[in-house]
């Protein structure tokens, strides 16, 4: 299975930057076979939504409500990959939580992710 070690949550106020990073490691059949990173966040009592995600091609994809504000950084060779927030808002505040995905789908196996929590 692959394993991630998601850093740089904590406590930020509205309108401030954060920047999350995320280790991947597991088998090397595994890494190889990943072809895009992503960043996933679930909020208290709500479901857990994808947020952005990037492929090897470098093309990226944010969620309606992050657009503009966060960007996605990955590195394939590295197996890291970034999420820059900025301006950050009161409903961005949740576990965020990296995940990356082969042509079998995403990862099933879920680290316990990185607090953000953003207060007025």
């Amino acid at each position: 299975q692959v394993q991630f070690v998601e850093t740089g949550g904590g406590l930020v106020q509205a309108g401030e930057s954060m920047t999350l990073s995320c280790a991947i490691s597991g088998e090397l059949y595994m890494l190889r076979a990943t072809n895009v990173f992503g960043w996933y966040r679930q909020a208290p009592g709500k479901a857990r939504e994808l947020v952005a995600f990037i492929d090897r091609n470098g093309h990226t994809n944010y969620t309606e409500s992050v657009k503009g504000r966060f960007t996605i950084f990955g590195d394939f060779a590295k197996n890291t990959v970034h999420l820059q927030m900025n301006t950050l808002k009161l409903e961005d505040t949740a576990v965020y939580y990296c995940n990356s995905k082969r042509p079998t789908g995403w990862s099933l196996h879920w680290s316990q992710g990185t607090q953000v929590t953003v207060s007025s």
